[in-house]
Formats: structure tokens, sequence, C-alpha cells
């Protein structure tokens, strides 16, 4: 018997904390010390993640530590930077310190994940939210939060709309539970803001297929379709997101949707960390053999999740669902012990149980053992299953306590501030988009990254242009200089991507460094004289 072996997992999703709880069964702590990498200290319950968005589930209460759910497992806090197959060692980012950890293993476990990927969607990285984890979950809480108080004493007609448009790109499970959900809370809410009419609400669900829930059998799928259009979710089918500025989604087809929310549940790729391993893949995604053992690197490393090219004993792909992830686990638990004890392995075989989808407001779809389940009693099917399996006693019971509560009274309308105000953001520009109007007042100073603008001012009804301005260049300072507003209005030329620096960090910057405001100072001046 070998004795004193390392494990490392990397990742903290389903994967790899079952794996970790596996193992905790199968070897005991004089045969294997097991460490487990990832960003956060806590495993997000992610089949209901979107009931954050309403406030239906306390937001702590679909998150488990994971010190409490492996207590044999030590857990380090960091970002994964690279993987050296050859030297067996993984190297993980600094923490309060400016240099690098690593960790040296006999057997590792790669569960990343995937990220979001908006590579070639010019705008999407600047004005999409995506919706992957808890934070996602609770910024988009926010921004739909803001946009109803925003909405609620504009004037505006153009801008209330699109404040009141949210749009959700991407028609599987993700995309059809976040639209259900955001579109259940905005109308549930919208009845305690006097100027909000519930015509003005427009919720929009972006699928590139010509029918919701392609997973789904086809009778459940137009279930789906119907109730959601029943309760006011337009449908865009056969059309994707390719792009986003700050007003407004971009569609493939060549239309837009002004919009001052867009949610995006797709694109999603590996890890760039994966992208550089040198070992087989398929579609990026690791090539594994049956027992879940990397090609090339068997009886060492295993890979599991959304970063795994998966198939079944019966040939079929293993999908990225949480039920299949705990079954890879069990099974790459079972083969590394074999390995360290020098039994027999495994192979993974299982097909699944079924799949469920959530439609909001008490409906769902289900497929369970070949049965086909819509509607109230499929809502009811979901819950129970989910909260039997949600690890740990008490988080079951402040789940069961949240979804009572919830039929009692109406959604909390409670926003939580995730960052401070400031620093610097980029943001995207199509042709023809303003960036701002004169008379608007000047919050932040903006620097061109790529693309051109036109500086116009309005002298009664006509416009005269007063300068193009290209990369590198700046623009917005005299207004942030002055405390006044804007004396001129800024229009796209090209698509266009800038650098704000807001007022307030700009202002920091100007006192404590001289050479900074002296520069803007004097670009204010020769312009004003122009």
């Amino acid at each position: 018997m070998s004795a004193g072996k390392r494990i490392v997992i990397l990742g903290g999703g389903f994967a790899g904390v079952y794996t970790a709880r596996a193992l905790e069964k199968r070897l005991q702590p004089d045969e294997a010390s097991i460490t487990l990498v990832n960003r956060e200290n806590y495993f997000v319950y992610q089949p209901m993640l979107p009931e954050v968005i309403s406030g239906s589930i306390g937001i702590t209460d679909i998150v488990s530590p994971i010190r409490l759910l492996c207590p044999r497992t030590h857990l380090v806090m960091r970002e994964v930077e690279e993987i050296d197959l050859g030297r067996r060692v993984v190297t993980v980012s600094p923490g309060f310190h400016p240099r690098r950890l690593e960790l040296p293993y006999d057997h590792l476990v790669i569960a990343l994940g995937g990220i979001t990927n908006f590579y070639g969607m010019p705008g999407m990285f600047e004005h999409a939210l995506p919706f992957r984890t808890l934070v996602d979950a609770l910024t988009l809480r926010n921004r739909v939060i803001s946009c109803m108080e925003e909405a609620d004493v504009e004037r505006d007609a153009g801008l209330r709309r699109r404040l009141l448009t949210f749009v959700v790109g991407g028609g599987g499970f993700s995309g059809v539970e976040v639209i259900a959900e955001l579109n259940d809370f905005v109308r549930a809410v919208a009845r305690r803001y006097r100027n909000i009419p519930a015509g003005e609400i427009r919720c929009v669900l972006v699928h590139s297929g010509e029918r919701i829930l392609p997973e789904m059998d086809p009778a459940l799928a137009e279930f789906a379709q119907r109730l959601l259009a029943k309760r006011g979710v337009e449908l865009r089918l056969k059309d994707r997101l390719v792009a986003a500025t700050s007003e407004k989604a971009i569609l493939k087809t060549g239309g837009d949707i002004p919009a001052k929310t867009i949610v995006s549940t797709v694109p999603s790729a590996v890890s760039p960390v994966l992208r550089q391993l040198e070992c087989a893949k398929e579609k990026d995604r690791l090539l594994v053999n049956g027992h879940l053992e990397v090609q090339g690197q068997e009886g060492v490393v295993w890979a599991l999740g959304d970063c795994a090219s998966i198939k079944t004993a019966a040939g079929n792909v293993a999908p990225p669902t949480a039920q299949h992830a705990t079954r890879e686990a069990e099974t790459a638990a079972h083969n590394m012990a074999a390995v360290i004890r020098g039994g027999s392995k495994t192979v993974f075989a299982f097909e699944g149980l079924g799949k469920l989808g959530a439609l909001g407001h008490n409906s769902a779809v289900a497929e369970v053992f070949g049965f086909k389940i819509s509607g109230l009693l499929a809502w009811f099917l979901w819950r129970s299953i989910y909260l039997m399996k949600m690890p740990g006693l008490n988080r079951k019971v402040r789940i069961a306590a949240d979804w009572f509560i919830a039929l009692l009274f109406p959604p909390d309308l409670v926003q939580l501030s995730l960052r401070a105000e400031g620093g610097i953001l980029e943001q995207h520009f199509e042709p023809g988009e303003v960036v701002f109007h004169q008379g608007d007042v000047g919050d932040c100073v903006y620097v061109i990254r790529k693309g051109a603008c036109d500086v116009l001012r309005m002298n009664g009804e006509q416009e005269h242009l007063l300068a193009t301005l290209g990369p590198g260049e700046y623009f917005g300072e005299m207004a942030v200089l002055s405390g006044h507003g804007r004396n001129a209005t800024v229009r796209a030329q090209t698509a266009m991507d800038v650098l704000l620096i807001s007022k307030a960090d700009f202002d920091q910057l100007k006192s404590n460094v001289p050479a900074f405001g002296d520069v803007f100072s004097k670009l204010a001046a020769s312009r004003a004289q122009r």
C-alpha cells in the first residue's frame, strides 16, 4: 500500500467538492492528504442560483462553506495560474504577499469548470452581465433594482423604456430560468412604483435555436414557450446576441433591442490555464478515458465537469449538469483509491435520471425516468428533488423556510452594494452612438483606446463639428474641471472603445499628482480658446 499521497483538486464546484467528499470517505488520513484550490471558500448550489435574483432564497442560503463540507480537506483560496504536468506542480496566485505558491501533487483532479467568453463580441465584456456565480446573481439583482428606481423618476420616455427592458441571451436551462425569475420579479415589484406601468416592462429572451430548452422533449419545450409568452416574456428565436453598448443589445440578424440590462448565459469556454496545458483535448476540453483519466496522464491526472470531454460506457456525451458531475466525482474518487491501494478501477457509466427546468411562479418542466411532467406538479418535483440534494441539514431548513416566507410576503427590494463607487471602467460605442449630450453633467473623463469620435456643438438648430478625436486622445475633462455641464456633444464616428475615469478618481489623481492635473488643465485651456 502506498502512503502519504498528495491529492490536489482544482475547482470548488460540484465536481471538485464532491470528489473531495468522496475521497475523505474512501481514504484514511495517513493514506493521502487532500488539497482543494478555489477562488472562494464556499460551494454554490447552482440549480437555485436564479432565485437569488428575486430574493426568494436568502443570499447565503444556497452557499455552503467548503471547510464544513470537506473537514479533512485543506482549502487554498487562490487562483490557479499554471499546471506543470512534467514537474507535477500546480502554481497558484499570490495572496497578500507578492509571491506565488507551488503545490506539488501525486494525483491531480482538474474540475475548473467553464468561464464566460465574449471574444469577438464587441461591447459584451463591458456591458453584458454574465450569470455563472453568486456575485453575478447579486450584480444582476442590484442592476434590476437600480433600473426600476431610475425608471420611476425618469421623465424621458426613451430612456425609461431602456431602463425597463431586460434582455437575456441563451435559451438553455440557465437562460430560461433566469428570464423566468427576472420576469416574475420585475412585474411583482413594479406595483410598488407609482410611475411604472406594467405595460412598459419588457423582458426578452434571445435564443439561436428554433425552440428554447433544446435538451428537453419538444412538447415540454413548447409548453415552456407558451407559458413564458403568456407571462409577458418576448421570445426572439433563430437569433443571438453579437454585440452590446450601454444602450442596446445588438443581434446577429442586424436588429437591436434598446436596453440597459443585458444578461448572457452563453457562450462558455474553458479556463485559459487549461488552454495552455499540453495534453489531449477535444474542442479545448480535456480528453479523458472511461476511467476519467486524462489521456497520456493515466493514474495521475483526472478531469471532471465542464472542462472535460467525457463519454459514458454507452458512448454518450456526458452533459455539464450537477447530477453528472457528482457521479463523475464518485467514479474519480473510486479510481484514485484503486490506484493508491492497488484495486481495480471502474468505468463511468451514469446516463442521467432526468431533466428539470424551473419556469418561475409555481411552474416547471420535468423528464424523470421517461415520464414527462409540466406545470405545478413539475414545480413541486423540482423543488423537492433539489431541496433533498442540497448538502447540509441547516441549508435545507433555511431554504424551506425561505420558500414558505416567499409564499406569504411580496419580494424584497433591498439593494446590496457590491463595490465602491469609482474606478477606471471600459465602455464600447457603436458608430453614431452618442457618448454624452451637450448640457449633461460632467461625471467622468474619457480616454479613447480604439476608434474615433466627433465633438459637436449646437448653436440654435444647427450642429457644428468642432473636432474629431482618435486613439490616445481625451475628452470630457472641461466639464469635470469646471464643475459645469458638458459644452458639446460627443458622438462615435466609428466603433469605439474608451476608458472612463470617474470624477472622484480624477479629482484624487489631480490633487495627488500635480503633473496629471497640469496636463488636463492645459488641454482644457487650449480647447476653450479654440
